[in-house]
């Protein structure tokens, strides 16, 4: 499965932070039942690779990646941890060349149009856009697309339930990235079902 494949699985990326191991297999499993399939967990705690593997592992019907990769190392760890796919907050040429020829894409976070370039050519399409709301929002997406068509963006930064509609509504965004869908609140009270209706309502 490919960057793009990935990407338009579903509207909705959660970026997942898991602090609680236990919580992994559950929150993943609310999300899936309620229609998504994508999930980050980023590699912002300590427990975030093991989270990776057992929910690769476990749980039908996900495609687990990791978030927060930021070098060629973890990039061999989330891959050797069965994570599907890798997304970076930024680009840098070491893991740009560490992605060249990888089973497991990588979808690197880029902000202005020199960063794109540097993406294409390492032969990628597909990027993060990051953070989306104060780098420009849906003006800058609008004013990629003329020099860059083909290329595919998933918005992350600043999206929320009362904006990432108007995201979708552009050619050139598949999905968005988003934390609304696994609450800290949520998920700290072990909340699944809420979960669940939170996914259901994104995945529409």
């Amino acid at each position: 499965m490919n960057s793009k494949d990935i990407l338009t699985l579903g509207p909705v990326i959660p970026v997942m932070v898991i602090e609680d191991l236990d919580d992994a297999i559950p929150l993943a499993r609310a999300l899936v039942k309620g229609g998504v399939r994508v999930l980050e967990i980023t590699l912002r705690t300590p427990i975030a690779l093991e989270a990776i593997r057992r929910i690769a592992g476990s749980v039908e019907g996900a495609v687990v990646g990791a978030g927060t990769v930021l070098n060629p190392r973890q990039l061999d760890q989330v891959e050797a941890a069965g994570a599907a796919f890798a997304i970076s907050p930024g680009l840098t040429q070491s893991l740009l060349t560490a992605a060249t020829d990888r089973p497991m894409p990588l979808i690197p976070g880029i902000a202005t149009l020199s960063e794109i370039m540097q993406g294409l050519d390492g032969g990628l399409t597909a990027f993060k856009f990051f953070p989306a709301a104060a780098a420009g929002g849906i003006p800058m997406l609008k004013a990629f697309e003329g020099p860059l068509p083909g290329i595919t963006f998933c918005p992350t930064g600043g999206i929320s339930p009362e904006n990432y509609r108007s995201y979708l509504a552009l050619s050139n965004v598949a999905c968005v990235g988003g934390s609304w869908l696994a609450p800290k609140a949520l998920v700290k009270a072990k909340n699944w079902s809420a979960i669940t209706e939170l996914a259901q309502a994104a995945a529409v």
